[in-house]
C-alpha cells in the first residue's frame, strides 16, 4: 500500500511558475517509478511526465517538453513537478501516481496503482 498526498496547486497568470509536490509513504520510495496525469474540465486524463525509481530517467508529455521538469528526493520521500512558462490549457487538476510495479518512466496510467487526491492548477491568460 502507498499513500500520496500531493500539494502545490493554486492560481498562476500565464508565464508564471508553480511547484507542485507529492510525498509517498507505505513502500521503499527508490523502489518503484513516479508519475504525474493532469485532467482538465471534460477531457480525459493525460499524461504529463513521469520519473524512474533510480532518478536517472525522465519522460514527458510533448506538450510540457521544456516547460516542466519532474524530480525525486529520496530523503524526503517526495516528487516534485516543477511548471514554468505556464499556459492557460495547462488549467487541470495534477494527480501524481505510484507505479510499484515498475522502475521505468512509463506513459500508461494503468502502470501507476496509486493515486493521490489530485491538486487544481488553475493557468489564468
Amino acid at each position: 500500500q502507498v499513500e500520496l498526498v500531493e500539494s502545490g496547486g493554486g492560481l498562476v497568470q500565464a508565464g508564471g511558475s508553480l511547484r507542485l509536490s507529492c510525498a509517498a509513504s507505505g513502500r521503499t520510495f527508490s523502489d518503484y517509478a513516479m508519475g504525474w496525469f493532469r485532467q482538465a474540465p471534460g477531457k480525459e486524463r493525460e499524461f504529463v511526465t513521469a520519473i524512474s525509481a533510480s532518478g536517472g530517467r525522465t519522460n514527458y508529455a510533448d506538450s510540457v517538453k521544456g516547460r516542466f521538469t519532474i524530480s525525486r528526493d529520496t530523503a524526503k520521500n517526495t516528487v516534485y513537478l516543477q511548471m514554468n512558462s505556464l499556459k492557460p490549457e495547462d488549467t487541470a487538476v495534477y494527480y501524481c501516481a505510484a507505479g510499484i510495479a515498475i522502475t521505468a518512466p512509463v506513459d500508461q496510467a494503468y502502470k501507476y496503482p496509486y493515486w493521490g487526491q489530485g491538486t487544481q492548477v488553475t493557468v489564468s491568460s
